[in-house]
């Protein structure tokens, strides 16, 4: 693998370390799991759009700059070295964007797309169910058609930022009869539709970060629908694997907090050393993040020569949410009784942020497809080992 930089993507890269030293907020945003702070991460994302910068790897004509994967690459690299806001429309613009690349019609890109770009629709994700985590095939909302509209009634949880969305994206079984992964279709829903009622659920920080959506008799659209009536699951399935794989959880965030972390020992490394356990799990941590990024840039190149990710993608998922996890847990042991500190709390300093990112990153190993599922993906379908 060669891992040389051509001219022109060490210009690019140049040119994203300019505009982001320049323009990335001196002062936090507010958190994005707040309505003042939702709002101030949709106009940041406003000016990235405006830069060219929102979805580099999307085409020029749908809002992006028509960047490849290694580009890609490089600006999540230069982003998040940044210390630039978290993307706040990840679910619209990671998710269902390269779904709709795939799967949409002509007229569903120019309609959503670009709106997508610029975050002037803000998206929230509709799989789980109360009966239906990580088994998604288990979806009971209905879908029920009627002449040019579907019919929607039934329950979603779990779902991220809902409260202050536009949209939600979905599984719903369209065809009563059907049962696991037969007669679902994947529809747009507008959450401002009569019949649509969201509940806040407060996350371990206390913030309204999740939602559930009940639909009573929700009337949308059939134009809405991703792909065929009744082959949803395919549609979701291609999702659920850009989710897993590269694109939600770039090298780049890893690599930062990697960063951070080395940091972070190398401040308290007197009091850090008593354990010589933690000096050792700083380096697995780096080392793990770093073997993350060559992992992404072999994927990349293997998809530049036409390959496409599956099954793999569980790999992928299992080591960015235990890496994260492993991240945060070594960075609380380093700080800690004062790891437990409040951002409110006038000694807590720097580690507030790593208790945000602690209690955040105990849901990787669950949200995507819990961990444990991903590991059967990958002993039946990868290793071919029979089921228990």
């Amino acid at each position: 693998m060669d891992l040389a930089y051509t001219p022109k993507q060490r210009a690019f890269r140049a040119e994203v370390r300019a505009w982001l030293a320049d323009n990335v907020p001196r002062t936090p945003l507010v958190s994005y799991d707040t309505r003042e702070g939702f709002e101030q991460h949709r106009e940041w994302e406003r000016r990235l759009f405006d830069a060219r910068l929102s979805m580099v790897m999307w085409p020029e004509a749908l809002g992006g700059r028509g960047c490849d994967l290694i580009e890609w690459l490089i600006f999540e690299e230069e982003y998040y070295a940044s210390g630039a806001p978290l993307r706040v429309n990840q679910n619209g613009q990671l998710l269902l964007g390269p779904t709709l690349m795939e799967f949409g019609t002509e007229a569903q890109k120019q309609r959503f797309l670009p709106r997508m770009a610029a975050s002037e629709d803000m998206w929230a994700q509709g799989w789980s169910e109360p009966n239906a985590g990580s088994d998604m095939a288990a979806i009971t909302s209905k879908a029920i058609r009627e002449g040019d509209h579907y019919v929607l009634n039934g329950q979603k949880t779990w779902s991220t930022r809902a409260i202050y969305a536009d949209w939600l994206f979905g599984l719903f079984r369209s065809d009563p009869a059907s049962s696991r992964h037969h007669g679902l279709s994947f529809l747009l829903v507008p959450l401002d539709t009569p019949g649509v009622t969201i509940r806040p659920i407060r996350a371990l920080n206390g913030k309204e970060a999740f939602a559930e959506i009940f639909f009573d008799d929700v009337r949308v659209p059939v134009e809405n629908r991703i792909g065929d009536e009744g082959k949803g699951w395919h549609v979701a399935m291609a999702t659920a694997g850009f989710e897993r794989g590269l694109l939600l959880r770039s090298p780049g965030r890893f690599q930062h907090t990697a960063r951070r972390l080395v940091a972070l020992y190398q401040a308290h490394r007197e009091s850090a050393d008593r354990d010589p356990t933690i000096r050792d799990a700083v380096c697995e941590s780096w080392m793990g993040a770093e073997a993350y990024a060559l992992s992404a840039y072999h994927t990349v190149g293997r998809l530049a020569k036409g390959a496409r990710i599956g099954d793999e993608a569980s790999t992928n998922k299992i080591v960015w949410s235990e890496l994260d996890l492993k991240m945060h847990e070594t960075a609380m042991r380093i700080l800690g009784a004062r790891a437990e500190l409040v951002a409110e709390a006038p000694e807590a300093e720097d580690g507030a942020s790593w208790l945000e990112g602690f209690l955040f990153a105990q849901a990787g190993p669950i949200y995507a497809g819990t961990n444990e599922i991903q590991r059967n993906i990958i002993a039946e379908r990868m290793l071919g080992l029979p089921k228990s």
